[in-house]
């Protein structure tokens, strides 16, 4: 593997300064498990960066649909190496069911970074949440899923609606103490075929239509009679996150569990949501880290025109843009986890901190898929040619950050979302009453700007008639999480460091004003951020 990657072989625990600066800002207890952090960074850094490269390129799931007896499994075969290594990343699930903090999971699913494995993690960590919170008579369940005995799956949308789960076909019946579930396929589903247990979304019979129709259920692989519940038509050929088996399930009369209540099935399927959306952040993050330490050093060892890469000007700009959009995309990610880690308890009808927790998850979701996705491609750039060549890690990472933009609801739907937080839970009224304090605090040009850019925003949106506001939610999303992300690295220079008011400053200049960063921040050693030999 170091022949294919820079990055493999160390700590990216003990390389990342803004992990540790976030982690020290938001999670109180985050020094009592620095060994654990060291040991998952030594981790990532090795076995977990060559397995998650020996499954993208040479060992993907593979769907196996009968057993000798020609009896239908549906069963998909994993590569040894990434069964084993899912057995030593199932304790990233387990911190807030046993008495720990979303800080701690998320930190871990960061430095993961990987999007497939990520995903298997994540989407039985959302079947242990549905569990824990509305369905506690299955709580055998839920032990077998955080041991790594078990595995679960999401599956709420269909081919014919996409991200409108309101369009779902799937019905649900009851039928003694069970529902059975059919009339519609669960066209992406990931897990399909490695997942034990899935929570996945049905109207039961005589609900209303849309969303609010919509009910939660526990589908098992297996029947109680142990005959298979549900069929894998097939998995998905993938770009990327190809560790993960996605397929099609067809639902035949599947046996099925309901969670709490019918009538609050969309509520508890928007707070899985969120959880998802979060992950979907930090893990647009850790792509983002993979593909700069990558950068990093190819930078330091290759030399061009009579010098190391490193030292020329044009190169220094790009690392600046690198550790900017590092900084400020863990800063607003980190914030949003903080917010649900407050909030995750609550239960319908929520308090005015919930509805803003999912109101920051939005301005996370989307604006760190941004900043995967142009972060992974300027490391390949980097890199030259060989940035280009599937055979070295580089390459992967930018095929990877691609999905955060379309996984858990692309920027269109983070937009309505987002319009549905203010207009109906004026979950912005939180937003601003933090950050403008924050903002006059600072006290710098740059502040002022992100502070009139939030109000303009906020203006606008909320007195334009609803056709309008749609036009110019996508826009003022990624204003909204700009100006966040200023304010957030202003907040966190005063426990942290001075470096990360410089930081404030230049993504103000970048972003929100759009101008160039200014030629001292190349030569400024703090804003580069190296940790590298």
């Amino acid at each position: 593997m170091r022949l294919q990657s820079y990055a493999y072989g160390k700590n990216h625990f003990t390389l990342d300064q803004d992990l540790q600066a976030v982690l020290g800002r938001y999670w109180p207890d985050v020094e009592a498990h620095r060994p654990q952090l060291q040991a998952w960074g030594e981790l990532m850094g090795g076995e977990a960066y060559r397995v998650g490269y020996h499954v993208d390129r040479e060992a993907p799931p593979v769907l196996v649909m009968h057993d000798l007896d020609g009896n239908r499994v549906d069963r998909v075969r994993l590569s040894p190496a990434q069964e084993a290594l899912l057995q030593e990343l199932a304790p990233l699930m387990r911190p807030p069911y046993q008495g720990g903090s979303w800080h701690h999971h998320y930190a871990l699913g960061y430095l993961l970074g990987d999007p497939g494995l990520y995903c298997i993690l994540t989407i039985t960590q959302q079947v242990v949440y549905a569990i824990h919170k509305y369905a506690p008579e299955h709580a055998g369940w839920k032990e077998r899923l955080l041991s790594g005995e078990a595995w679960g799956a999401t599956w709420m949308t269909e081919i014919q609606g996409g991200s409108d789960l309101g369009a779902n076909r799937t019905v649900a019946r009851p039928d003694g103490p069970l529902w059975r579930l059919s009339g519609g396929d669960k066209y992406f589903a990931s897990g399909a075929g490695l997942t034990d247990l899935a929570v996945a979304t049905a109207r039961p019979e005589g609900a209303p239509a849309g969303p609010k129709g919509l009910a939660l259920f526990l589908v098992p692989r297996l029947r109680q009679d142990g005959t298979l519940n549900y069929h894998v038509r097939r998995l998905k050929e993938k770009s990327a996150t190809r560790a993960v088996p996605s397929g099609e399930v067809e639902l035949p009369d599947a046996e099925a569990f309901l969670i709490g209540r019918a009538e609050e099935g969309i509520y508890y399927t928007l707070e899985i949501l969120t959880s998802s959306r979060l992950a979907n952040a930090l893990g647009a993050m850790g792509i983002a880290k993979k593909a700069h330490l990558e950068a990093l050093y190819r930078v330091r060892h290759r030399t061009a025109f009579g010098k190391a890469l490193v030292e020329h000007p044009l190169i220094r700009r790009d690392l600046v843009d690198l550790a900017v959009r590092q900084a400020a995309g863990l800063a607003l990610s980190f914030r949003a986890v903080d917010a649900f880690d407050r909030s995750w308890h609550e239960r319908p009808p929520y308090t005015p901190d919930y509805h803003y927790a999912r109101f920051l998850s939005h301005l996370a979701k989307n604006r760190t898929a941004d900043h995967a996705a142009e972060s992974t491609r300027l490391a390949m750039e980097l890199f030259g040619g060989l940035g280009f060549l599937e055979e070295y890690a580089v390459a992967r990472w930018h095929r990877e950050a691609l999905i955060t933009p379309i996984w858990e609801g692309p920027s269109n739907i983070q937009a309505l979302d987002l319009l549905e937080a203010m207009a109906k839970k004026r979950a912005h009224e939180s937003f601003l009453a933090e950050l403008v304090p924050m903002l006059e605090e600072a006290g710098t040009p740059e502040a002022s700007e992100a502070r009139r850019t939030v109000e303009q925003e906020v203006d606008r949106l909320s007195s334009l008639p609803p056709e309008e506001a749609q036009w110019y939610a996508k826009h003022a999303l990624t204003r909204l999480a700009d100006a966040a992300q200023v304010g957030l690295l202003y907040d966190l220079a005063a426990s942290q460091g001075d470096r990360y008011g410089r930081l404030a400053g230049l993504y103000a200049r970048r972003f929100l004003v759009g101008e160039e960063y200014p030629a001292w921040a190349g030569r400024d050693e703090e804003v580069l951020g190296e940790r590298v030999g």
